[in-house]
């Protein structure tokens, strides 16, 4: 019997709850991480464990009361059902069986308990999908690390194949674009659309993490397959911490200055983000909404992540089934 090829579906992950103590268990794993935040050690544990620690999980719990659903949170719900529509269509794809497994860079269920999965059910050869269509180390490279740190630990070792990104996959780009579509006329008509990525410090580009570029390149694509013209559609980038400059226009600004030149009717999408969650669902779709209507603008539309839609289905099962030496 053919042994099943394993798929490591990872994201970042969540708390485990919207209560302070999960959040502040959550906020310690992740920031703790070097590739999060680079600083020394003996200068960044301190205030983390110090002042951050001790502020930053009570107003990050409410924020996840708001957005947190009777079946927990959006960004594991949401994981999880990909997850589950992928498996057999990869397996259809490869001509043999397929097991995906969900892990979560931090938090549960963990990559560690992932990998378990996969190789208690008989996987000889795993694909590493994180859930980051453009590539940077401080979210990519941080999946590869907790897939080596377990492997070391588990004393396992199946044939691996790492997915680096697929920022501008041709069918990542077209299911991109095909939830957009219903907006056209809207675009048509005076409405602007701005992509709005994560932040990360303009340092990290600087030093050459390629993720900037990627973000500018998918919407580049996107926007070309609308076939947007010129002036009808921005970039932006959200959720920056800290004094220190991340890349720029900041998201919050450019909803206001879009406002004050305008725009009355906007619509706001997610490309970076596979699965709706904390910071597409609260920040952009509820205080992305606030900010854009008090600054003067009228109308305010988010349009949701792929999440498990058939188009985001469809291209992972091809990006991981091309990994895995298939052709798809």
């Amino acid at each position: 019997m053919t042994a099943p090829t394993g798929i490591l579906l990872a994201n970042l992950g969540t708390p485990d709850a919207p209560t302070a103590p999960a959040v502040r268990r959550f906020l310690a794993q992740f920031l703790s991480d070097p590739r999060v935040v680079d600083l020394p050690r003996l200068l960044w544990l301190p205030i983390l464990y110090g002042v951050i620690l001790n502020i930053r999980p009570r107003r990050s719990a409410r924020a996840y009361r708001e957005i947190w659903t009777e079946a927990g949170s959006p960004l594991l719900v949401n994981t999880l059902a990909l997850a589950r529509k992928l498996e057999p269509r990869i397996a259809l794809l490869l001509g043999s069986p397929a097991i995906v497994a969900t892990g979560m860079t931090y938090g549960n269920p963990s990559i560690a308990s992932a990998l378990e999965d996969l190789r208690a059910r008989g996987a000889a050869r795993v694909a590493v999908l994180p859930l980051y269509p453009q590539y940077s180390a401080s979210t990519t490279e941080s999946v590869f690390d907790r897939v080596e740190e377990a492997l070391a630990a588990s004393g396992w070792r199946p044939g691996l194949v790492h997915v680096r990104d697929y920022y501008d996959d041709a069918g990542h780009l077209a299911a991109v674009a095909d939830s957009l579509a219903p907006h056209r006329p809207a675009i048509d008509a005076g409405a602007r659309l701005l992509f709005s990525f994560h932040g990360l410090p303009q340092r990290y580009v600087d030093a050459g993490d390629p993720y900037a570029s990627q973000c500018e390149a998918t919407a580049r694509l996107v926007a070309e397959r609308l076939a947007l013209p010129a002036g009808t559609w921005s970039l932006s980038y959200q959720s920056r911490v800290g004094r220190e400059r991340w890349l720029m226009p900041y998201t919050e600004e450019r909803l206001r200055e879009l406002a004050a030149a305008g725009t009355r009717r906007l619509i706001a999408c997610c490309p970076g983000f596979a699965v709706d969650c904390l910071e597409t669902l609260e920040e952009i779709a509820m205080r992305g909404r606030a900010t854009f209507l008090e600054a003067g603008g009228e109308s305010f539309e988010y349009v949701p992540a792929l999440n498990d839609g058939a188009g985001q289905v469809e291209s992972l099962a091809r990006i991981a089934a091309r990994a895995l030496g298939a052709r798809a």
